[in-house]
């Protein structure tokens, strides 16, 4: 099983599970993925998500070159842009995506890194985009995710010459959230994810979607977007249900409905 795929207390856990290969991602894996990403979009008891990779040394080394092995395609495969749905090619999750990076974390690893929300990284992580050492070039949103989370002159250094970032140097950028000890990133990965479940799962959704949608829109679009998300959740239960608990003193139930 190229993936580990769990789900407890309204959180998915995804395990790229391939330690021997420094959990780099051959073709199952990818179809693996892609099924698991749709399972988290679509199903309503699943409010939260945390990846990591199997053992130690890797959160993702990347992509298994040695299975998949550069190919002249069709021409009209050219427009198969969501063949395979997954979360750093365009899938649309609004649920909220913890990565717990447990060592490397390169090239397919570090685009679906930029493709979470939350991420932590033990001291032994770091962080590349090594394609242009292969003769190739990042996809996923390589080349369209890092300036936007990087300062410039580091996201091209890291784009142009295939190099990596230590963790602390991934925390200074504000690549990451938080540097933990091995023993302690799932269980910081859960409180986090416990702390967002406590929330309006309806409200979390719609917050994600405007903030990321956020960096592609006009301000003018934006706003008037945020004026119709928070006419539709006034008439939720869940927005019903928070101001109550409020003036009750208790906490609330959320439903997501």
């Amino acid at each position: 099983m190229a993936l580990i795929f769990e789900k407890r207390n309204k959180t998915a856990y995804l395990t790229i599970n391939r330690p021997e290969a420094m959990n780099a991602m051959d073709p199952e894996t990818y179809s693996e993925l892609s099924q698991a990403w749709i399972e988290i979009r679509d199903d309503p008891n699943i409010w939260c998500a945390i990846i990591t990779g199997a053992g130690d040394k890797a959160f993702s080394a990347g992509a298994d070159l040695k299975k998949t092995i550069p190919r002249n395609p069709e021409k009209w495969e050219l427009w198969q842009t969501q063949d395979e749905q997954i979360l750093n090619r365009g899938l649309e999750v609004w649920k909220p995506v913890i990565a717990a990076v447990n060592g490397y974390c390169l090239a397919g690893g570090m685009t679906l890194l930029m493709a979470t929300d939350i991420r932590l990284a033990t001291e032994n992580a770091s962080f590349g985009l090594s394609e242009v050492k292969r003769g190739i070039l990042p996809g996923n949103g390589g080349t369209q995710r890092t300036l936007k989370q990087l300062p410039y002159p580091i996201a091209m250094w890291l784009l142009l010459s295939g190099e990596r970032l230590s963790a602390e140097e991934a925390l200074k950028y504000g690549l990451i959230n938080e540097i933990v000890s091995t023993s302690e990133l799932m269980s910081e990965a859960e409180r986090r994810a416990s702390i967002i479940c406590d929330n309006g799962p309806l409200a979390v959704r719609a917050i994600k979607e405007l903030a990321v949608k956020s960096q592609y829109m006009q301000l003018e679009q934006g706003l008037r977007m945020e004026v119709m998300m928070q006419s539709l959740l006034k008439t939720t239960e869940d927005a019903a249900e928070g101001p109550k608990a409020f003036a009750e003193k208790r906490k609330p139930i959320f439903k997501g409905k």
